[in-house]
């Protein structure tokens, strides 16, 4: 996958003003290549109270899977989004110290599927660590370049890999979708509080 990095900042005297590095600064990870004023993290909100925020935050889940040498692997995560039209990329982020991203990012394809409001156990099963992911009662079969597909999902989206970046403890990945199916679902998956549950329509 390519390396998306921004570009190091200069001060009139061509002399570096901000910092460009991918060290840890304080046990927290400055992303690679990031451009950072100096002392900018010595601002950030402790850990506890960040993660308090971010609770009250619902967001969609989806799984991604992907197949290496015939192995599959597959993740839950609630950080997908979507990131352009034209083209028509989207992107979700993954732990940099998670074995299962180690198989993924040597895939040449993936799939993200949008989870339906009863698939609150596939999603759990896949946030699990130490199961096999794809053992019953898993429900899925190969797709195109033998990318795992889930079945019963709202919707999944294949993509091709089209860049990463190094973001604080997490990586970045973005794909350019080439193919979706898409089976609407009466209520998508949520994720809030620490819980996953289905959502309710309004007005």
């Amino acid at each position: 996958m390519t390396e998306i990095l921004p570009d190091r900042a200069l001060s009139s005297r061509g002399v570096p003003d901000r910092v460009v590095t991918d060290r840890y600064h304080r046990d927290r990870w400055i992303p690679d290549g990031a451009v950072l004023d100096r002392g900018v993290l010595d601002r950030a909100v402790d850990p506890a109270g960040f993660r308090g925020a971010l609770a009250e935050h619902a967001a969609g889940v989806v799984i991604v899977t992907a197949q290496v040498a015939g192995v599959p692997f597959g993740l839950t995560a609630t950080s997908f989004s979507s990131v352009s039209l034209e083209p028509p990329l989207v992107c979700f982020f993954a732990g940099r110290a998670s074995g299962t991203w180690a198989g993924l990012r040597r895939a040449d394809q993936f799939a993200v599927h949008v989870l339906t409001g009863d698939q609150v156990e596939l999603a759990a099963r896949f946030a699990r660590k130490g199961v096999d992911r794809f053992a019953e009662p898993t429900r899925w079969r190969p797709g195109p370049l033998g990318t795992p597909l889930l079945a019963d999902v709202a919707a999944h989206l294949l993509c091709v890999p089209y860049g990463t970046a190094g973001i604080g403890d997490h990586v970045l990945v973005v794909g350019l979708v080439t193919d979706v199916d898409v089976r609407p679902a009466a209520r998508p998956l949520l994720y809030h509080r620490g819980r996953f549950g289905e959502f309710t329509p309004g007005l």
